[in-house]
């Protein structure tokens, strides 16, 4: 699984560099993937630089890209 979580890890850390052009996702940096036993669900932890109003954004940012916005 750590290397099923890694590899997510790299991907959405990717996509979220290179493929996501919302304007108000700032400096964002994924730190952890924690998939699902049966790999229908992942939590991704990020961390993000920036005024709390820029945190704000940011996530606002990707909880519109998520297929659920269960971005706490």
């Amino acid at each position: 699984m750590r290397r099923v979580d890694a590899a997510m890890r790299h991907v959405v850390g990717e996509a979220v560099a290179q493929d996501l052009k919302d304007p108000r996702v700032g400096f964002v940096t994924v730190t952890d993937v924690k998939t699902s036993a049966d790999l229908r669900h992942a939590r991704v932890y990020v961390s993000i630089l920036g005024t709390p109003d820029e945190q704000e954004a940011s996530l606002e940012g990707l909880r519109s890209r998520t297929a659920t916005s269960n971005v706490a």
